[in-house]
């Protein structure tokens, strides 16, 4: 069972919150300095193509709304983590 599935919802929207903030400030950083390429545009909308895909196939499925939410947060938070790097 993946972690983010044992977590409660609201936690879990607060956790998508914060990383998604933190992307959102670095990427606007990166476009204000012109430093974000191409490829980090494409992967604004493959991610978001992704998750959403991910996201409906656990509604369709029945699997709750923390699996739901879950491939939003990994991705966010993973997208934090990159972009703190660099």
């Amino acid at each position: 069972m993946s972690k983010h599935r044992t977590r409660n919802l609201p936690a879990m929207m607060i956790h998508l919150a914060f990383s998604s903030w933190e992307t959102i400030y670095r990427r606007t950083l990166m476009m204000a300095q012109g430093t974000c390429d191409a490829a980090e545009y494409q992967r604004m909308v493959i991610e978001k193509a992704e998750a959403m895909q991910a996201s409906a196939l656990a509604m369709m499925t029945g699997q709750g709304n923390a699996a739901a939410l879950a491939p939003y947060l990994v991705r966010s938070r993973a997208n934090a983590r990159r972009l703190r790097r660099g």
